[in-house]
């Protein structure tokens, strides 16, 4: 009972600090490419200095390195639709639309492990598009960060689906890092090839480096560990519907670091509560339809 309470704290704390990253998102004062370079190899860095530390075994087949190295290529797609979202947006409508993941997930699922799809999913689907038509609707200056959140999403549930499948066959801090490395990978050939890179002279300021830092360790491979390690003694019902959580947090945070910036029309909040109610309501349904 002691173990449940400490990892259900250390939960809330790590979805606290994912939602944290919107935030930090806003005030790191670079593009979003550059960002996320920075977070990835921040990130990948620190967990392997952890791997050392604790004498893990990292080694994987060809196989599963390709498929993590590929599938590193869409998580690091994810991280650039959601911090450039954030850009010419606002926190709060980029994660009400990364919400939807769960619309893109019922629909992606199905269709990658070749499942029907279920009729509760696309009841679930609806509500989160209505809430994402009333954002559109009331929100039309932030039309750009809509799109870019709503690709975030479809990133999102897409390595998050692959990331389900292979799982079942791999540890997930390993997995983990293999993606990490392959998103360093590939977003490195793509400054290479619109030339940024070659321009990049780690000469930040201090305020930048302290909040990438923050990003890479605190947000990225300490969160991440944190969160693999709770599932051990929490059910997946039980770590979704917290994870739910994560948008909720980070409006707030967005609220009381930005306030009237993070001001929004009536209209945007019917919305988020449509979406955030739906994927809220997600894992319930699907507990009580695996019990039939």
């Amino acid at each position: 009972m002691e173990a449940t309470k400490k990892n259900l704290l250390i939960l809330h704390l790590t979805v606290f600090v994912w939602g944290f990253t919107g935030v930090l998102g806003k005030v790191i004062s670079i593009d979003a490419v550059p960002m996320v370079w920075y977070r990835v190899l921040i990130a990948s860095t620190t967990l392997f200095a952890w791997f050392l530390i604790t004498k893990k075994n990292i080694k994987v087949t060809k196989k599963q390195f390709l498929q993590f190295f590929l599938t590193g290529g869409i998580v690091a797609i994810h991280w650039i639709f959601f911090f450039h979202a954030i850009k010419v947006s606002t926190v709060s409508v980029t994660l009400v639309c990364l919400s939807s993941f769960t619309l893109f997930t019922a629909i992606l699922e199905p269709l990658i492990k070749k499942q029907p799809i279920q009729m509760g999913d696309i009841l679930i689907g609806l509500l989160i598009i209505l809430g994402i038509y009333m954002i559109f609707k009331f929100e039309g200056q932030y039309t750009l960060g809509i799109i870019f959140g709503l690709l975030a999403a479809v990133a999102s549930s897409l390595f998050s689906t692959i990331n389900s499948t292979l799982v079942q066959k791999s540890e997930p801090s390993i997995i983990g890092f293999y993606e990490l490395v392959g998103a360093l990978f590939w977003i490195t050939i793509y400054r290479l090839y619109d030339g940024t890179l070659l321009h990049t002279h780690f000469n930040l300021s201090a305020k930048n480096w302290f909040y990438l830092a923050l990003l890479g360790t605190l947000c990225t491979s300490v969160a991440y560990v944190a969160g693999v390690a709770v599932m051990r003694t929490l059910s997946a019902f039980r770590v979704a519907l917290i994870t739910n959580l994560e948008p909720v947090y980070g409006i707030v945070l967005a609220f009381i670091f930005f306030q009237n910036k993070e001001q929004m029309t009536g209209g945007f909040y019917i919305g988020a509560t449509i979406i955030l109610g739906s994927i809220f309501l997600y894992p319930i349904y699907k507990k009580r339809k695996n019990k039939l």
